[in-house]
């Protein structure tokens, strides 16, 4: 008879192992097949910083985590229903996050001596009573993988690589999950190597039958679809919407898309992604270094293309005099900035929000850029558009400023309509603006945006570069007054852009004690915190900033509606900062530099703390 199943509302689970051991790939497999099933799903992949770390080490470790629930949800999990820990190595680094009595499936083939010690045990975990609080599953995931592919002919290390099918089948079937889009996907992975189509499928099937043979597993859990407003979706990561962004901007502005890169964890992605645009007119680049790939990004913005260049961190530090020439020119140029854990070359897999203060001011002179930042995986494809909408109207770099938790992140995205989107429109200079001689400075009384004008157009020669240049007429210009003209002028286009920002979007109560104010990807654990103490009835809201360069102008007034202001960063307090000297606001910073994200029970603890100190508790 087919085993219980037990109808839950969500589940949260973590693979977790070697490198080599395919804890990215069935955890991709199972988000895809848990979205194409109807759950909302959020993700959180978890690198290790070392390209070769020696087997079986904690420095090798691969995680891959997924949070799916027949509700909305915002973040890929706190602690986990189930880890799936191929080797001592796993179980030491992710122990901590597995629930009391939470599922802990191991693969005790893999629990010998030698892994033992790399992983810093002197006694095997699985033979004393530190995991009494948990339901302890133990699995000879490779002796029964090998057993399940006896009969082909594959190698026993090719057999072994199979091991981490044999483990998803296990969660398949305790989730109630479908194999056929794994089968689906294996095939077509493998469609010229057929052996490993019929090997990965056994395993596959193998992992399933165990749970339904088995005694181990007495019930399986069933997760219903969730409830998504009409439409067609997708699952995405984060990397992948901002390549669909641009291509969609290229697309609706009529500009040739230009993409300078050098590659950088976690920005690579971008190039690869929009490597495989070129029946759309993308042209992608990738260059000897950091320096040559925003060069030449800056030289399609001049000849009147979409410019685009995208880096990290350590990359942006590099790039950072050439678009202070693109600023000073005052060309359309977007520059992606996937943030990653530093300083310097830091922890290379591992999310952090430090960059904010060096995109602000890490550039010489007076050197204002639009900075603008996504929420969560499927918003960087508007909010990467909207970078470059600002870009050609307002004729300036501009900041995209995302995150490796966003960016290796998936979600499901709701496809937009091209006729939703709003327009692009160059307007290049051409013949008209010729009349009574060309005025390469002559701005737009609007936007301030100066002439773009493309190189060869007869009549519109100009001088560009990065010496100052005379208001109006393009002239270089030495000139005192000049020149704090032109600095202020640049600072008010930037400013301008405030003006045609929407209202300010405030979740929860528009005015009460505590306002949860963040930005980028802070943004699932703040939403779900600020929706639990909402739903509690606490006077708590929460506003997420996507334009962090202006701010807009409804934010002064939207802070002095709230007791306290706190500010949870991913760095040591940089929006913080920015909060107080510009609204000289006593905000609260709550701080967590340690390359994963926020829990959303840190984040309840501290807003248990301020209210007893304003007597609500």
């Amino acid at each position: 008879m087919r085993k219980p199943v037990e109808q839950i509302e969500e589940a949260t689970i973590l693979f977790a192992g070697d490198s080599g051991d395919g804890s990215q790939t069935i955890g991709t497999q199972m988000t895809e097949t848990t979205a194409l099933i109807g759950n909302d799903v959020a993700t959180l992949p978890d690198y290790p910083a070392e390209i070769r770390a020696p087997a079986g080490s904690i420095a090798g470790v691969s995680g891959f985590q997924l949070h799916f629930s027949s509700e909305q949800i915002h973040t890929p999990g706190d602690l986990c229903d189930v880890l799936v820990a191929m080797n001592p190595a796993a179980l030491k680094v992710h122990l901590n996050k597995l629930k009391p009595n939470g599922i802990l499936i191991v693969n005790t083939d893999n629990f010998a001596r030698r892994n033992l010690r790399l992983a810093g045990y002197e006694e095997d975990p699985l033979e004393d009573d530190k995991l009494t609080k948990y339901q302890v599953f133990r699995v000879e995931l490779t002796q029964l993988t090998r057993k399940a592919l006896e009969a082909t002919q594959l190698s026993v290390p090719e057999i072994d690589r199979c091991k981490n099918f044999f483990a998803l089948g296990m969660i398949l079937w305790l989730y109630n999950r479908p194999m056929e889009y794994t089968m689906k996907w294996i095939k077509a992975k493998f469609a010229k190597r057929p052996q490993y189509v019929e090997s990965n499928i056994l395993a596959l099937r193998a992992g399933n039958t165990y749970c339904e043979a088995t005694e181990q597993f007495a019930v399986s859990y069933d997760v219903k679809p969730a409830d998504f407003e009409p439409g067609t979706y997708r699952n995405i990561e984060g990397n992948m919407a901002t390549v669909l962004g641009l291509v969609a901007a290229s697309y609706q502005s009529g500009l040739p898309l230009v993409y300078g890169s050098y590659p950088i964890t976690p920005a690579s992605d971008i190039l690869h992604g929009l490597a495989q645009y070129r029946n759309f007119g993308v042209v992608t680049m990738q260059m000897e270094d950091e320096i040559a790939a925003v060069g030449v990004a800056i030289g399609a913005a001049f000849s009147g293309s979409l410019g685009v260049t995208g880096s990290s961190g350590p990359g942006l530090a590099l790039k950072s005099e050439a678009i202070n020439l693109a600023m000073i020119a005052e060309l359309p140029l977007v520059v992606c900035n996937i943030q990653r854990a530093g300083p310097s070359t830091g922890m290379p897999t591992k999310t952090e929000q430090s960059d904010l203060l060096q995109m602000f001011y890490g550039r010489n002179g007076e050197s204002p850029l639009p900075i603008i930042a996504p929420s969560r995986p499927f918003d960087c494809f508007e909010t990467v558009y909207e970078a470059c909408r600002i870009a050609v109207k307002y004729r300036t770099p501009v900041i995209f400023l995302s995150d490796l938790y966003i960016a290796m992140g998936a979600e499901p995205w709701k496809i937009p309509q091209l006729s939703d989107l709003p327009e692009i429109r160059p307007d290049f200079a051409g013949s008209a603006d010729t009349r009574n001689g060309f005025e390469p400075y002559l701005r737009d009384p609007e936007t301030l945006a100066r002439p773009w004008a493309k190189p060869g157009t007869a009549g519109l020669e100009h001088r560009i570069g990065g010496l100052e240049k005379s208001d109006v007429t393009g002239h270089v210009s030495y000139d005192a007054e000049n020149h704090q003209r032109m600095v202020e002028i640049r600072a008010e286009k930037v400013a301008r852009i405030a003006d045609a920002l929407p209202p300010t979007e405030v979740f929860g109560a528009p005015e009460g004690d505590i306002l949860l104010l963040g930005w980028g990807g802070t943004y699932g654990a703040i939403r779900t915190t600020a929706e639990n103490c909402v739903a509690d009835g606490l006077p708590i809201a929460h506003v997420h900033l996507r334009h962090l360069n202006p701010f807009p102008k409804d934010l002064g007034d939207i802070l002095q509606r709230f007791k306290k202001i706190l500010i949870p960063e991913q760095n040591s307090g940089q929006l913080l900062q920015l909060i107080r000297s510009t609204y000289l606001i006593d905000a609260i910073g709550f701080n967590k530099v340690q390359g994963q994200p926020f829990h959303v029970f840190e984040l309840a603890s501290k807003i248990d703390e301020i209210l007893e100190e304003i007597g609500r508790a």
